[in-house]
């Protein structure tokens, strides 16, 4: 069984040297705490608690799973413990509000602590990270005096959150949603039906748990347009703020899943439950998008997570076995050698690290633009954050997500057939990153938000502002070592572009399937040219650091390696899915039923 060990070096890398974090602080107001010495011995603790407490639980969180009875949920051996602790040393109060008992840092430090809990153990991180969506939703939208009422034991752990979209017959098309919000003479709502796939639906790590809910008023017109949002507790909350009597909200079953068995997965049924609209009327979906985009960005982190564990097993696995003699013999007087040194493996290793450090640079920029769309006094910051966050979201949680699984399919092969077995944990990490690509919008979702509702409709303008910025990197000439790197960013950059016109003219000739057919390899070619991007920015500052005479050289060779590895060997992939795209919607869509045997 791998024991996951905090990659502090690789992310402190990307905080301090690459993406200045140090710097980004000083300039946004509220974050005078976040000094760089404080940030380390954050991360520092951090890696201790998922270390020491988190990661031993992923093992047996899949081997328990959640237990169901009676209709209540217990969650797995240890898990109740560790989130105790959780609490007790104030990490879920992390990045929020003072006056509400928290912390007051950046949220970005949340995100840095995050991928180290989802990396521990995906299945126990989605326990606080529901929560941290809920208190952002309920910040963002309920009126002062229902924050007052529930933030404050949402925001220490005591309650924790949760997301309550999907039901049985609609999946992610919620304009079909039936759940009722029927109003009261007091001002709450009494909320009935069935919502599916709810994670952390019901456990029994908190005291209560505040269900963010869509349902439907009785004068709601039909589709999305008729949507409300709704606050509803497990307990009624009494005079005094505490947890009373059960409030109509009964968890029916829990799912059999593929992966992440830790997390309770539950179908919850809606009996009158009384509850709050903190949405307008029938505005409850653009209310709702303040917890999607949360949860997708922590979606992405899961799946960042999810390779560098699966790296950190497979590398260590590979230094180890001794198997075959290499090309290049390392052990000459052996009959055979360590496998790290046959070119196949480099290659599977290679691929995971590549990813794990170019999809943890483009998380971190995320929040980092969360942290100015939030806090900035800068308006024009502020948009240009937003907009930036429009164009990388479903990038980053497609993208990654999807390499996700390739990454941890690698750490599968790489241990042959003890990575196929449960012993060694590899395939629990394959397991549950498949979740990922599914859950927070499919990425074939993902993709039609790109290049459809964001790139198309704005006309190209909601990717002008990260595009500048990767000119301008790209223009600013740089070392050397990375000059021919910089060019393939250029012209993966170029590649994005050209295809994002190609589509956009069969579309506005007519084609209508143009869109449909093009958007998932769409996605996937603006991920690998973000990720390029990332990872040579990074390589760029290790060359820097070499020039000026660091001591740290294997460190910084190793960072310029890893960007040519992907800039040779999978950026290619880009111009195959460009082939692909242009080929068009026939081949699709104008075979006919008989294609499917129908």
């Amino acid at each position: 069984m791998p024991e996951y060990k905090a990659p502090l070096r690789d992310m402190q890398f990307a905080i301090n040297e690459v993406l200045k974090f140090d710097q980004h602080y000083q300039n946004l107001p509220g974050a005078e705490d976040a000094t760089p010495d404080t940030v380390a011995a954050i991360l520092d603790e951090a890696a201790k608690f998922c270390e020491q407490v988190v990661s031993p639980l992923n093992p047996v969180g899949d081997r328990e799973g959640c237990r169901w009875q009676d209709g209540k949920v217990s969650t797995p051996t240890g898990f109740k413990a560790a989130y105790d602790q959780f609490i007790e040393s104030g990490w879920p109060g992390l990045s929020q509000k003072v006056e509400l008992g928290g912390q007051g840092l950046p949220s970005s430090v949340n995100a840095f602590v995050y991928e180290m809990l989802a990396s521990a153990s995906h299945a126990w991180s989605m326990y606080p990270s529901l929560s941290w969506g809920a208190i952002k939703t309920v910040a963002a939208h309920a009126s002062e005096e229902l924050q007052q009422r529930y933030l404050p034991k949402l925001i220490s752990g005591h309650w924790s959150g949760t997301m309550c979209l999907t039901e049985s017959h609609c999946g992610s098309d919620l304009g079909l949603l039936r759940t009722k919000a029927t109003p009261n003479d007091d001002g709450t709502y009494n909320i009935s039906g069935s919502k599916i796939f709810i994670s952390a639906g019901d456990h029994d790590l908190t005291e209560n748990i505040v269900h963010i809910v869509l349902a439907r008023l009785p004068d709601a017109p039909e589709g999305v347009g008729g949507i409300s949002l709704f606050l509803v507790p497990k307990f009624w909350i009494d005079e005094s703020g505490n947890a009373g009597d059960s409030n109509g909200v009964t968890c029916g079953s829990i799912e059999h899943k593929m992966g992440i068995h830790g997390n309770a997965t539950c179908v919850l049924n809606f009996d009158s439950a009384r509850g709050y609209l903190i949405s307008a009327p029938h505005k409850g979906m653009s209310a709702m998008f303040t917890f999607i985009n949360e949860s997708r960005l922590g979606v992405a982190q899961q799946g960042q997570a999810h390779i560098e564990s699966s790296f950190q097993g497979a590398l260590a696995y590979a230094k180890e076995r001794v198997q075959m003699r290499a090309p290049v013999r390392v052990l000459p007087d052996k009959p055979a050698d360590p496998i790290i040194a046959h070119p196949d493996v480099r290659r599977m290793l290679l691929t995971q690290k590549s990813l794990a450090e170019g999809a943890r640079l483009l998380n971190y920029y995320c929040a980092q633009l969360v942290d100015i769309s939030h806090d900035s006094a800068d308006a024009a910051e502020r948009e240009r954050a937003e907009t930036e966050l429009a164009l990388l979201t479903p990038i980053a949680k497609g993208f990654i997500t999807e390499m996700s699984m390739e990454a941890t399919s690698n750490g599968v092969q790489v241990l042959g057939g003890h990575g196929y077995i449960a012993e060694w944990g590899m395939e629990q990490e394959y397991r549950d990153t498949r979740i990922t690509a599914i859950y927070e919008g499919t990425n074939g979702i993902q993709g039609l938000d790109l290049l459809g509702r964001k790139i198309l409709a704005s006309g190209g303008k909601v990717a002008e502002s990260f595009m500048k910025q990767v000119t301008a990197f790209c223009q600013q000439g740089q070392p050397d070592a990375v000059a021919p790197l910089v060019v393939s960013v250029q012209q993966s950059l170029q590649l994005w572009q050209s295809v994002t016109e190609e589509v956009g003219a069969k579309a506005m000739a007519g084609d209508k399937n143009a869109i449909g057919a093009a958007a998932y390899d769409y996605l996937m070619i603006a991920g690998y040219a973000t990720l390029a991007y990332f990872l040579v920015r990074g390589a760029a500052v290790a060359a820097q650091a070499l020039e000026q005479g660091s001591g740290d050289g294997d460190f910084y060779r190793a960072k310029i390696a890893n960007a040519r590895f992907y800039c040779e060997r999978l950026l290619p992939r880009a111009q195959a899915l460009a082939s692909s795209i242009r080929s068009g919607a026939d081949n699709l869509m104008d075979m006919g039923e008989g294609v499917f045997g129908l």
